[in-house]
C-alpha cells in the first residue's frame, strides 16, 4: 500500500491511501490525486475537498470494498446521489441506481397502522378579569394520542408536510417528532373555551393543524378524515379485514394498505 493521505472533506477528516483514491482513474478523485486537477490544502496541510463530510464515508468505503453499504434507516439518498454525481465514480453510480430501484419497489407496497387514544382531563387556569384582579377557573379538555407506524418512510414524510403542531404561537412540522423513519407518535389537545393563549404554552399543551388548509384538529373524526385523505392521495386504501368499513370512523385501531 502507498503512504497514508489525510483528507479534509467539509471539515471531517479521513485517512486513506493514494492507491484507494486513484482506484478509478476516470473519477473526480482519480483526476485530483493523479495530478490532473490541482488540489487545495487546509491550514494543517491536508487535502481539502469542499463537499459533504458525513456522506463521504460511504464513497470512501466503496473505493475500498466495491460495495455500497448503507444503514437500514438511511434517509439521505438525495444527498448521496448529488455527492456520487460529483465524484463521478461510474461503478458507484450504477450501484446507487440499482439501490434506488430496490427502494422504490419496496416503497410501492406499504402498510399504515394507526392506534388512537383519547381521554378527558381537567385543566386549571387563571383568568384576568381586571387590572390586578384574577380568578381561578377550570375546564374539561380533550387529550388525543395517535401512534402511527408505516412501512413507507416516504409516507410519514408526506404526513409531516401536512400536519403541524401549534405551540407558543408558532407552527412546527410533526416531522421533527419522528421516533425513527417508520414510527411517529402525536399528542395534542382540543381547544379549550376560555383558556388564555399563554396557558397553552405554560402548560405545554400542543394543538394540531392541517396545512395549507389552516384547519384545526379538535376531534378524532377530523384527524382520521384528514389522514385518510392524505393516505388515499398516496395510493393507500382501507384494509377490508381491519376494521370493518362500516365501523371505520369509530375504531381505535386503523389499518390501511397500498399495493402498486
Amino acid at each position: 500500500m502507498s503512504e497514508p493521505i489525510t483528507l479534509n472533506v467539509g471539515g471531517k477528516l479521513y485517512t486513506t491511501s493514494l492507491s484507494t483514491l486513484t482506484s478509478f482513474p476516470d473519477s473526480m478523485l482519480g483526476a485530483m490525486f493523479s495530478g490532473k486537477i490541482p488540489t487545495k490544502k487546509d491550514s494543517q496541510g491536508n487535502c481539502f475537498i469542499d463537499r459533504d463530510g458525513k456522506i463521504f464515508r460511504y464513497i470512501l468505503n466503496f473505493l475500498r470494498t466495491s460495495h455500497l453499504d448503507l444503514p437500514e434507516d438511511f434517509q439521505e439518498m438525495g444527498l448521496l446521489r448529488r455527492e456520487v454525481d460529483f465524484y463521478q465514480i461510474q461503478p458507484l453510480i450504477e450501484v446507487l441506481q440499482e439501490k434506488e430501484v430496490e427502494l422504490s419497489k419496496a416503497e410501492k407496497n406499504a402498510m399504515l397502522n394507526i392506534s388512537l387514544d383519547q381521554k378527558t382531563q381537567t385543566v386549571h387556569f387563571t383568568v384576568r378579569e381586571a387590572p390586578q384582579i384574577y380568578s381561578l377557573s377550570s375546564s374539561n379538555m380533550e387529550v388525543f394520542s395517535a401512534h402511527i407506524f408505516s412501512t413507507s418512510c416516504l409516507f410519514l414524510k408526506l404526513l409531516g408536510s401536512k400536519l403541524y403542531y401549534c405551540f407558543n404561537g408558532n407552527l412546527s412540522s410533526i416531522s421533527s417528532y419522528l421516533q425513527d423513519p417508520n414510527h411517529l407518535t402525536l399528542d395534542w389537545v382540543a381547544s379549550v373555551e376560555g383558556l388564555p393563549e399563554e396557558e397553552y404554552t405554560r402548560q405545554n399543551l400542543k394543538r394540531l393543524w392541517v396545512v395549507p388548509d389552516n384547519k384545526q384538529i379538535n376531534s378524532f373524526q377530523v384527524f382520521v378524515e384528514e389522514v385518510l385523505k392524505i393516505a388515499m392521495s398516496d395510493g393507500f386504501c382501507i384494509d377490508s379485514s381491519h376494521p370493518h368499513t362500516s365501523d371505520f370512523m369509530n375504531n381505535k385501531i386503523i389499518r390501511l394498505i397500498r399495493y402498486k
